[in-house]
């Protein structure tokens, strides 16, 4: 007979999923994988990883099918290849053989605060999460808070400071682009 379990017992375990726990050895990659990146929710993880596990499923049924079909498959190969890269995940549209090496880390490189790192809007990938969850970036018009938005390579260059950031101001400060009008205001 087991004993019930105190408040601040019940209060400690009740994020913790003891039975959906995963004690497997590639644990430990993942866990990695988590810190590099610094993504905050494990289950966004497991959603790129069966991402990028699907794509290349579909890349091998595609490299697997029949000459008979070389029309049908150089056209979903092409459609295939055009929305990986659109996506940005992968570097060109020449051949299936990349769509191979689309992994989990390719959609974590997506993210909106690895872009910020990119586009050397933040020093490091702790404040560029920071940034992000307080609402000083926007991508195209609208405020974004949510670190995990992957971002295609179309939105990539509308990436910019919020209106009202107060880095925005700084670096304008810095730049000595600050306008007088944005000082009355």
């Amino acid at each position: 007979m087991v004993r019930k379990l105190k408040y601040h017992e019940q209060k400690l375990l009740r994020r913790l999923e003891l039975v959906s726990w995963e004690a497997a050895p590639g644990n430990l990659a993942e866990v990695r994988a988590l810190r590099r990146y610094r993504v905050g929710r494990r289950e966004d993880y497991a959603r790129y990883k069966a991402l990028s596990r699907e794509v290349r499923a579909l890349a091998r049924r595609l490299r697997d099918l029949s000459p008979a079909s070389a029309a049908f498959r150089a056209r979903c190969a092409a459609a295939l290849l055009e929305k990986l890269y659109a996506l940005g995940l992968v570097g060109s549209r020449r051949s299936l053989a990349v769509c191979e090496r689309v992994s989990a880390a390719s959609f974590c490189r997506r993210r909106l605060p690895c872009l910020l790192l990119k586009l050397r809007m933040a020093q490091n990938l702790r404040h560029a999460v920071t940034f992000v969850e307080q609402g000083h970036v926007r991508v195209g018009p609208e405020v974004v808070t949510d670190p995990a938005l992957l971002v295609p390579r179309a939105m990539e260059d509308f990436i910019t400071w919020a209106d009202a950031s107060r880095l925005r101001l700084k670096v304008l400060d810095y730049n000595q682009e600050r306008d007088d009008f944005d000082l009355a205001a």
